[in-house]
């Protein structure tokens, strides 16, 4: 692999995680709001989806996934596997690596601590940070503030079964999103699958597995200290 073509794929992946992160944790945030039923007086009745019944009483999720993508040219890159936690409002820790590779530690950790969000690349050796506000902004991952309902982001509606699955598809309003589509997997309440499609053409594919429910989520899983001789770009907030 060339120089550029190492640089592309690490953009590329960057912003994979900008968007995945982003559209998960929505549960971490849109949870906090009034249900559909609850705003129903006060807004024209919503047709709820599967998204919707997830979404009503959800306080934190913990799943273990498996990535796969396909760039604009069909091409599909090696499969990764990860880990996601979610704790509302706007709390999440990231994890991938490798597929097979789970006694390793992680290529890539994202944490958004309620005040910094943080990104590590082991093979950079190399820490970014920002407070969380700016660096959400203009994104999917903006709903981890809590400042934007799930429909003033997102134009969501059904989308049938396939596979197997209740689908729901998410599109963007804002001109600015990194994606133009996502599409929710259910069966039940639990979250099987989610599809992304970017504007760079690509399709993110995440099987999720093992997820869990509104587990208590212990403080350190949700936060992050740089490792030592890691390069720190960025200034936290206290």
């Amino acid at each position: 692999m060339s120089l550029r073509d190492g640089r592309t794929a690490r953009v590329a992946a960057r912003l994979h995680i900008g968007c995945v992160v982003g559209l998960l944790t929505v549960t971490a945030v849109v949870a906090t709001r009034p249900t559909v039923a609850q705003t129903a007086a006060a807004k024209p009745p919503v047709t709820a989806t599967a998204l919707d019944r997830y979404l009503d009483g959800l306080v934190s999720w913990r799943a273990d996934f498996a990535q796969t993508t396909v760039d604009a040219r069909g091409r599909r890159r090696p499969t990764q596997e990860g880990t996601l936690t979610v704790q509302r409002p706007g709390r999440f820790r990231w994890e991938i690596r490798a597929a097979g590779a789970s006694v390793m530690p992680p290529a890539q950790v994202m944490v958004a601590d309620g005040r910094n969000l943080w990104f590590y690349d082991a093979d950079l050796e190399q820490v970014t940070v920002k407070p969380s506000g700016g660096a959400l902004t203009a994104t999917p991952a903006m709903l981890l503030a809590g400042t934007v309902p799930l429909r003033e982001a997102f134009t969501v509606a059904a989308a049938g079964r396939r596979d197997g699955l209740e689908w729901v598809r998410a599109t963007p309003r804002g001109v600015d999103a990194e994606f133009r589509e996502a599409r929710f997997g259910f069966v039940g309440l639990e979250l099987r699958r989610l599809e992304i499609d970017d504007r760079l053409g690509q399709r993110v594919t995440l099987a999720f597995r093992g997820g869990q429910r509104n587990p208590v989520i212990p403080p350190g899983v949700l936060r992050f200290d740089p490792p030592a001789g890691a390069d720190l770009i960025g200034k936290p907030l206290p």
